[in-house]
């Protein structure tokens, strides 16, 4: 039996991965990032035609992803361009995938 390292709760890796995870953690706003995926850009008013939620509700979400810094709006007008965050993206996929190899090594 391979005996298990200490860790830390307070590591700051382990705290980002919470951090991302926390904001992926409601469906709508893995369909926001799969909508920026899809159109590069989109402005809040875009997202709420396309999902059943109040502008306000929309903007929310947004910030909970822009703040995990998944994506990023520019302000243009009275009204903010959202986009996907590359860098963001590029983290997100790295995390997942040192946690999935790091589950995978002992899995039963």
């Amino acid at each position: 039996m391979i005996e298990a390292k200490p860790i830390k709760l307070g590591n700051p890796a382990i705290e980002r991965s919470a951090a991302i995870a926390k904001a992926l953690g409601h469906p709508a706003r893995i369909a926001i990032l799969k909508i920026l995926a899809q159109r590069n850009t989109c402005f809040c008013g875009d997202i709420t035609e396309i999902l059943p939620l109040a502008q306000s509700t929309v903007s929310q979400h947004l910030k909970a992803l822009k703040k995990a810094g998944l994506i990023k709006g520019e302000v243009e007008g009275v009204r903010t361009c959202y986009c996907l965050n590359p860098d963001g993206v590029k983290e997100l996929k790295s995390l997942l995938s040192e946690l999935s190899d790091e589950l995978t090594q002992t899995c039963c």
